[in-house]
């Protein structure tokens, strides 16, 4: 990025920090009209409830904050690798996203798109993209470097449910029979379930309360307080049983 992308990027920090979140939310509003599959992908409780547009607002303004030294920002951004691999994110997907992002910016801020705002923002976002791609490409080869460990969904069976006091506990089996990584707690999987009268899937992430050294996973799966139709937790408890089949990501650290 040149000195003067750098001074552009940062002269939308003030306006980040005040309505960062409305253009978050026009930004998702906008992809997944354009991309409807990507619903399949994004977790439309945490549309609806605010919660994600919150965190990209919070990222993209930590990322205009520190634009001189994206460096700083490794923990976020490998946290943030680490969400992606759990929901399969693909590096090609990174231009829709860039694409509709800068389209929302121009929109929201009432910027023509052909200013040198959106061109400063467009090297700045070819950045992060490149950042990401690399951080997610090797946790992608890492997984599938361990024993048992595989990258992106994994059908897995529903072999138990049992009732315990939070909810109930999903033992949840490789359909291929083959191994799986041992885990440890707080490590999380993410579970993608059809959802009912709707031609779309919907992802959750679990974490492992205990310890998972066998040749199965257990999560716990607690009722959601406000579901919506699109409650992953609710969904599988109302409507999965023994035997079905649900699509697994490989466990990260949360």
């Amino acid at each position: 990025m040149t000195p003067e992308h750098i001074e552009l990027v940062k002269s939308t920090v003030p306006v980040l920090r005040e309505n960062g979140v409305a253009l978050t939310k026009y930004f998702y509003n906008r992809m997944l009209t354009n991309n409807p599959d990507l619903k399949n992908i994004f977790n439309m409780d945490h549309q609806s409830s605010g919660r994600q547009p919150r965190a990209l607002a919070g990222a993209v303004l930590a990322y205009a904050e520190h634009i001189e030294d994206p460096s700083s920002l490794a923990r976020v951004l490998d946290h943030i690798g680490n969400k992606h691999v759990s929901l399969d994110i693909q590096a090609d997907q990174y231009s829709i996203v860039g694409e509709n992002l800068l389209h929302s910016i121009s929109e929201v801020l009432n910027v023509p798109f052909e200013s040198d705002l959106i061109a400063a923002w467009k090297e700045a976002y070819l950045q992060l993209a490149a950042i990401l791609i690399d951080i997610e490409k090797k946790k992608y080869d890492n997984l599938v470097a361990l024993d048992g460990g595989w990258a992106g969904w994994r059908a897995f069976e529903i072999s138990a449910i049992e009732e315990v006091e939070e909810g109930k506990k999903f033992t949840l089996k490789p359909q291929d029979g083959n191994a799986i990584p041992a885990s440890e707690p707080k490590y999380y999987i993410s579970v993608k379930v059809q959802v009912p009268n709707h031609e779309i899937q919907q992802p959750q992430q679990f974490a492992f309360t205990e310890a998972q050294q066998g040749s199965d996973y257990q999560i716990v799966v607690k009722p959601e307080k406000e579901p919506t139709e699109f409650s992953v937790a609710n969904i599988l408890l109302d409507h999965y049983k023994v035997g079905d089949t649900v699509q697994v990501t490989a466990p990260l650290i949360g």
